[in-house]
């Protein structure tokens, strides 16, 4: 059984991590990712927080599995000759360059369709068209600026930003969407388009529930889930809501046997309604089942804070894996808080391929993430990420390109 998107040949033209994640995970779906990087340069994290001298970091190894990557300097004429042949043959072209920067190199939208009218152009930006549109964006402000920070973090404290890299990855992931569409919507209509994924957006739209309550709030004037019921004011915009699970059943995280020198010694708790009998008889609580101010879940909300501290003497008195295995026994929803440490380590995860052992030429094993979605018919197989410039012969040959020509671009230093 082939790959899911075997034939499909991408032009990758992404740095950093938005960009190579979407074309990552195109790869990991049998995409040919040709990635064009910078003679003696190549993407800028291959340098950036190296654990090993002169070698790949993990920043760039783990975004840019089962890519082919191939050095081309795009500024001189016959390189640009080269991009042509590129443009010609691919499918797909991927970029997260600053705003206008193709235009500047002479490939606008216009010409790239005139080269190929069936190309999709998928490009990642900052922010969408309007004021902030030629702004540069980075993880953080991409947070920022769609929603999440503002409603992330404790409400005695400062906006917080997430370590989950949902500006960056998360607009990879929404443009790797989009570029699957295209080449759909391209087998009917034979026709290339653009595709946009802009970061404010794609970050907002994974906050929708926090948009949602905006709406709530502004209609009622308070939010009964929120821990800041019912003892303080609410404002006129979304509050942090600290630990609180942001939907219909209140959730906490609590402490757990050891939490005094293990920082992730934790866990989370969800006070579901169906078992709200359950978790009663477990915290030796079987008064509050038939109690007025405990018995269903409006009456609930007033002392949310009274029974988690309450739950929390319990799983004080258990590590956070005993904690699971007795409220899975009467499908309390619950979680740990796992550190990267057990992630790392987790042998279900490695059973899965969502966490996987690759080995590479200069640095060694290490550890990476592997595709997290599972395909029956596409299974994934992680490769190393291509050392730079390493295909560059090789794409040249497929181009048509014989060994004289490509020593001659060598000898002009384009490749």
């Amino acid at each position: 059984m082939g790959k899911a998107l075997d034939g499909v040949k991408i032009l990758d033209f992404t740095h950093v991590q938005s960009g190579p994640t979407c074309t990552q995970l195109l790869a990991w779906f049998g995409a040919d990712v040709i990635k064009v990087e910078k003679a003696g340069e190549g993407d800028a994290t291959r340098g950036q927080l190296r654990d090993i001298d002169g070698v790949d970091s993990l920043y760039f190894t783990m975004l840019n599995h089962n890519k082919r990557s191939i050095t081309l300097d795009t500024k001189n004429p016959k390189g640009k000759e080269v991009l042509i042949e590129l443009i010609k043959q691919c499918d797909v072209l991927v970029e997260n360059f600053a705003p206008g920067a193709l235009d500047r190199m002479g490939f606008s939208w216009e010409r790239i369709q005139q080269i190929n009218p069936r190309m999709i152009m998928a490009s990642v930006k900052g922010f969408g068209p309007g004021p902030y549109e030629d702004c540069k964006v980075y993880e953080n402000v991409a947070q920022c600026a769609g929603g999440a920070a503002s409603t992330t973090g404790f409400d005695d404290g400062p906006p917080l930003v997430t370590g989950a890299q949902i500006g960056d990855s998360g607009t990879g992931l929404h443009l790797a969407l989009g570029i699957v569409t295209a080449l759909f919507q391209r087998e009917k209509t034979g026709r290339g388009q653009k595709v946009l994924a802009a970061m404010q957006d794609a970050v907002l739209n994974l906050c929708r529930v926090k948009l949602r309550d905006q709406q709530r709030l502004a209609r009622r004037g308070v939010m009964e889930e929120y821990p800041q019921y019912p003892d303080k004011e609410f404002g006129d915009a979304v509050p942090r809501a600290g630990n609180a699970s942001g939907g219909g059943q209140p959730g906490w995280i609590l402490k757990c046997k050891g939490w005094q020198h293990d920082p992730n010694a934790y866990i989370y708790f969800i006070t579901q309604a169906p078992v709200w009998g359950a978790i009663c008889k477990v915290i030796g609580e079987e008064s509050w089942i038939t109690d007025p101010s405990y018995a269903t879940p409006k009456a609930r909300l007033p002392h949310l804070k009274t029974i988690f501290s309450r739950i929390e003497e319990w799983t004080k008195t258990k590590t956070k894996f005993e904690a699971m295995e007795i409220l899975n026994k009467y499908d309390i929803p619950c979680g740990p808080i796992l550190s990267m440490k057990e992630i790392a380590e987790e042998p279900a995860l490695r059973a899965t391929g969502t966490v996987v052992e690759v080995d590479h030429p200069t640095r060694g094993k290490y550890l990476t993430v592997g595709n997290p979605i599972k395909m029956s018919d596409s299974e994934t197989e992680v490769k190393r990420s291509p050392l730079l410039g390493e295909h560059t012969e090789e794409v040249l040959a497929q181009l048509g390109y014989g060994k004289d020509q490509i020593e001659e671009l060598r000898a002009a230093k384009v490749i």
